[in-house]
């Protein structure tokens, strides 16, 4: 009978319990070694284009942490696209001169704040003692024909600064067709620049992918350099007992199956990343309360899992949103 031993942190600290966490899936292992391979050949430009509610923004903080440690001298960030009713320089330069931490982004004239942001990227660069930089533009099919060319101007700045500029578009499915159009309008100083490589970003596909993504629970841990992994926080026992969250991976993914087909969704079944973690994150804290060296989550414990997680609502508004733009095109 093993010990039920002290945490070593409050519950309502636990990563869990803010969310403040990311557990890798195969797509986000597909977009960690784009960036490689863009590096690697000096690629300036890629996009990654996927569903809407997809976990593409979570992918881009993910990648960003193993960057950090294996290229400490690589400068990276991550901006937001804004949505807004008119596209302005002013308010573009803004966007960027947040996404690199100027203390005052909305200050200045438009000049100024493109120098601003040359400075700023040059500044980090200098005290990271390289010249190479990643921009992650999150939500990029918001940028209009001159947000891209204000982009790519930026681009040459830094490179006449000797600063290798490598952006990652990251958006939605029109993100491509916006590549296509550029391609057919002969913007190709934009497309060579910016969109060379691309990635089709993909929720969770099959039970291997769930089983993958179980397996970062249990290797995830915090504290780090503990023995606390996430799925042991919860059920201590349990897994010192031997048990694992993977060992219900294909109980997890027929789960999912079942509330897609029940609910007649159209397509095969893509889980997005947010629907998964909240079903793994109902169970995890439903069980526990139950935690002993025996316990294991039951099949219907998961199902009712699933049932809250939002999948079949977060799937029902996609659709209906790709089908007005159908509609409407």
């Amino acid at each position: 009978m093993s010990l039920k031993l002290p945490r070593p942190i409050a519950p309502d600290l636990h990563p869990i319990a803010t969310g403040n966490y990311r557990i890798a899936t195969p797509a986000i292992q597909e977009l960690h070694e784009l960036v490689i391979r863009c590096l690697r050949y000096r690629t300036t430009g890629a996009l990654i284009h996927g569903a809407s509610r997809i976990g593409k923004t979570r992918a881009i903080e993910y990648v960003r942490l193993p960057l950090a440690e294996t290229h400490p001298k690589i400068t990276t960030y991550h901006a937001q696209a804004e949505h807004k009713p008119r596209h302005a320089e002013g308010p573009f330069f803004s966007n960027l001169l947040e996404a690199v931490g100027y203390p005052d982004p909305d200050h200045g004239s438009n000049p100024t704040k493109r120098i601003r942001l040359i400075n700023k990227i040059r500044e980090a660069c200098a005290k990271n003692g390289g010249g190479t930089v990643i921009l992650f533009c999150d939500e990029a099919q918001r940028y209009d024909d001159n947000e891209y060319e204000w982009l790519r101007d930026v681009h040459d700045h830094l490179d006449r600064l000797q600063i290798k500029l490598f952006t990652i578009l990251v958006g939605q499915q029109d993100l491509l067709a916006i590549k296509i159009a550029m391609q057919c309008a002969g913007k190709t100083q934009i497309v060579a620049r910016l969109m060379v490589d691309e990635l089709a970003f993909h929720g969770i596909r099959n039970a291997a992918d769930v089983a993958t993504c179980l397996i970062g629970y249990g290797q995830t841990n915090f504290p780090r350099r503990t023995d606390w992994s996430f799925t042991r926080f919860y059920l201590q026992q349990a897994v010192d007992a031997g048990y694992r969250l993977v060992d219900d991976a294909q109980v997890l993914w027929e789960a999912f199956a079942a509330i897609h087909n029940k609910a007649g969704l159209a397509g095969a079944l893509e889980i997005p990343m947010e629907s998964f973690t909240r079903a793994v994150e109902i169970v995890l804290k439903e069980s526990e309360l139950q935690d002993a060296a025996h316990y294991r989550p039951s099949p219907q414990l998961w199902i009712q899992a699933v049932r809250s997680s939002g999948y079949v609502q977060a799937r029902v508004a996609t659709t209906r949103g790709l089908s007005e733009l159908s509609s409407a095109a």
